[in-house]
Order: C-alpha cells, then structure tokens, then sequence
C-alpha cells in the first residue's frame, strides 16, 4: 500500500544517497507491451478519427466501459485452458469479488445492455474505442495490451441487413483509412454450417469447442490440414516442441471435417450438406450476399468456411477481414499478420443476465495491428504536426520571441520559443534538425532594428534556405512554406 507521497525535490535533492550501478533500474517494458510515439502516434490518431467517422455515418453512438468488470459477469468465453478458465486474462480479487480486466468489448456490452434496457431503443447500435488486455503469448502483432474499435448492432432485426452492413462499414472504413480495394479481403461464414457437420458426427458436446477452434486455425502460420488434422486427433506438437492436447476425434470424424474444409464454393457447400442446421446458415448467407447487392461492396466479401471465431459466443453469421499483403515483424522476418478486423453475431451473450434471448452482431477493428501493418505500408500520409521554432539568439530580445510566437498561434501555426537563453544558434538548430522540424525563425538585432524576420527552412537546399522578409508577411511565408513540406 502506498502510505504517502513524495515530491519530485525530494527524491532529486543533494542529500539523496545517489544509486550505486549494482541496484540502478533497468529501462524496460514487460512481455506484450509496447510504448508508441512519434509518426506511429499521429498515424494512429487519423486512423481513430476515420473509424470513428465511420461508425457514426452508419448510425451508431458513443459508449465507454470500466476496463475490468465482475469476472463471473465477463464470463471465459476467450479460454482454451480447460483447467483454468481465466489463465488468458488478469484477474484480481478484490474485497469479496473477483474483477477481471476486459479482454474484448463485446462482454462488457452484454453487461451494459442487460443492466439498462429499459433506457435503451429497441434496436441499439453502438461504437466503442478503447484499450482490452488478453494474458497470452506475445509476438507478431501480438499484444498484451491493446486498442479494438467494435460496432454492434443489438435487437430483433433483418439480420441479413445488419451483417450486410457490417461487411459495408469494414469496406467503407478501410477504404478511408487508405488502402485500396485489392489490398483486403472480407471473408464470411456462418457457425452453424460448422456446429451442423459436428452435430452429425455426434461429437460430444465437451469436445465441440476444441473442434472449432482447430478448424479457426487452418489459415494461422504453422498450421495448415495437417496442424489442424492434429488438433482434431490427438495432439499436435509445434516447431518449439509444445504440446497442444487435441479434440481426440476419431479418424472418420476427423476426414468428414477436412473433406468439408476443402469446399470454396457456396453452392457446392449447398449440395454437399444436407443436414438442417448447415443448410439454414448456408441460407442466411446467401441473403447476407443478396442485400450486399444493393450496394456498392459486394466484390470485396467472399464466403471462407474455415473461420469459425475462436470466441464461444459467436453462434451464426462470422466475419474476418485479412490484409493481401505481408509485413515483417521486429527481427525482419515476413510474417501472415491476421485478421485486422472480425467479429459475428451472437444470441446468448445476454441471456447469461436476462434469461432470454437478445440477439446482437457486431464487429471489431484491431487497430493497433492495424497501425503495425499500414506504418510498414507507408503509403498514407499523416498530418505534419512539428512546430516552428522561433530561435534565441538574445536574451534581451526575449519578450520579443513571445510576441512572434503568440502570433504564430494565434493563426493556427504550432510554434515554440527554444527553451533556453544559454545556447547558441549552433545548438539550436542541432537539436531543431534532431527533433526533424522544418522551419526556424531567426531574430537578431538587425532583424529587430530593420523590422524584419529571417525564415529558416532547414529541409531546404543549403544556401538557398534563408529568407529575411518584412515582419509583416510573416504569417504568410509560413503558411507557404508549411503548406509546401507537408
């Protein structure tokens, strides 16, 4: 327990004892987290605003969540540790009660819905943009930590419409945020195609969800027929040599499900299965692609009867959006990235608190995989955001320097006075080009005595990139040249 608080004097006063190197502390971050900045950040904001914009467009409003919730409300639809349900995300005691922090938005809206439905419409749509936590293993865009932008849709709809119109907002939105048609593809199921095929089989209901997730991880690198054919039988050791124990299927259960993961084509799949749960998620499907086709998307959505959502509660329409191109990762290896956009639809997620069924669909972005793919694209251009800095060269002159740089705000150029009265221009401008900003003003006593100001461009040609000109077009000089280094 922290019992009190200590100023910043007093830990960096004299008489402090100073840290020997033996017990001085080492700069790091735990496993899964990551520090962002510079262009990272100011892409990651346009990314948000364009998501944002996005989900408004089509209809939904704001919502914000606590980050932990009551673990038995959050429920341990994310686990695939049979004897520990909560070993995949972090969980406290707190008092009398368990508390887990989220590990996707789509529980703690279950919990929101069925805690305020007397407030809410009939048919609710919301978007919500904040950070969810997930205790798994790191790597390859893979965080422990990190941001999901989700759009649901919760009521008795046209679900044919509704899912329709999540296809339409992924396409819509990532065309905003700048890739092109040819750069992402939508994919599209249903479960109960899948949950039909296992119900044939008879594979016992303990069994079910170890099935599905082996089947969700055909197009996972590393897996393929055979990783998944290992996880259907009885174990499948990766490359390190860790053992996942498998759905213990038999082999004729095991080659019905392989066979099916081999049919690409909707109506093949139609004339394949017969039974009547797989034909009727093989029909709502087909409206899903009949509504896409009053719009303008339908090239971009193909059906994928491979994704099955590792999540539990998803229980018909699913979607994943995958990327057409690779990236690497932080050793320079190139690497599938995943989904950078997923979700599906859900019946029972509300129940759990209302007894009865309210059924919801939704999406959700990945955004921070998202960023880690389109910074390694570079081919969207972020707002420039450095300052002009207006140089010292006199201390005397100093409420001068405020005076210009007050100016330079007051018209909506961000602009800073350099911080110190002690370094020469040199030192200045050494550390200006450091920090990668564009433009200096110099002022010294002649510009003072001539009422005129010298612009620096220091991404210009050398010798070419002084300008002394009137105070008084100052304004517009910059604006141009601002204007000219984007």
């Amino acid at each position: 327990k922290v019992c009190g608080t200590l100023s910043l004097s007093s830990i960096l006063s004299p008489g402090t004892k100073k840290m020997n190197k033996e017990n001085k502390l080492v700069p790091g971050l735990p496993s899964g987290f990551e520090d962002r900045w510079g262009k990272k950040i100011l892409l990651k904001k346009k990314l948000l605003k364009v998501i944002e914009k996005n989900f408004i467009k089509f209809g939904a409003e704001a919502l914000e969540t606590p980050s932990f919730e009551l673990s038995e409300n959050i429920g341990s639809f994310l686990a695939e540790d049979e004897a520990n349900l909560m070993s995949d995300v972090f969980s406290f005691q707190d008092s009398d009660k368990n508390i887990t922090l989220r590990y996707d938005l789509s529980s703690p809206l279950a919990r929101f819905v069925a805690q305020n439905n007397q407030e809410l419409p009939s048919i609710f749509k919301r978007y919500q943009i904040q950070n969810v936590f997930r205790n798994e293993k790191p790597g390859n865009s893979r965080w422990r930590e990190f941001l999901q932008a989700d759009f649901d849709i919760v009521g008795n709809v046209n679900f044919a419409q509704a899912n329709a119109e999540l296809c339409n907002l992924i396409s819509s939105t990532l065309s905003d945020c700048g890739l092109k048609e040819d750069q992402f593809t939508i994919n599209v199921s249903n479960r109960k195609i899948v949950q039909g095929i296992i119900n044939d089989l008879k594979i016992s209901e303990e069994k079910q969800i170890k099935v599905i997730r082996a089947i969700d991880k055909l197009d996972k690198p590393g897996f393929g027929l055979k990783g998944v054919e290992d996880l259907l039988k009885k174990e499948r050791k990766d490359q390190s040599g860790a053992i996942t124990k498998g759905a213990d299927l038999n082999d004729e259960q095991a080659a019905q499900i392989l066979n099916f993961l081999k049919i690409k084509d909707l109506k093949e799949l139609k004339e394949t299965l017969k039974n009547p749960l797989s034909q009727e998620g093989i029909k709502e499907l087909e409206d899903v692609f009949e509504v896409l086709g009053y719009g303008s998307n339908l090239n971009q959505v193909i059906t994928n009867f491979t994704i099955v959502r590792g999540l539990t509660y998803y229980d018909s329409f699913i979607v994943e959006t995958n990327l057409n191109f690779k990236v690497t990762n932080n050793k320079g290896k190139e690497i599938e990235l995943g989904s950078i956009c997923s979700g599906g639809s859900y019946a029972k997620l509300i129940s759990r608190f209302r007894g009865v069924d309210v059924p919801g669909t939704g999406i959700s972005f990945g955004v921070d995989r998202l960023l880690f793919a389109l910074m390694q694209l570079d081919q969207i251009q972020v707002e420039d955001q450095k300052p002009v800095l207006v140089c010292v060269m006199d201390e005397k002159y100093l409420k001068n320097y405020y005076e210009i740089v007050d100016q330079l705000r007051n018209n909506n150029i961000n602009a800073e006075v350099f911080l110190s009265t002690k370094k020469n221009l040199s030192k200045q401008l050494d550390l200006a080009n450091k920090r990668e900003l564009k433009i200096a003003i110099i002022c010294g006593e002649n510009e003072f005595k001539d009422n005129t100001v010298t612009i620096k461009n220091l991404i210009g040609v050398k010798g070419e990139n002084n300008k002394t000109i009137p105070k008084s077009n100052l304004i517009n000089e910059i604006k141009k040249l601002v204007w000219k280094n984007p």
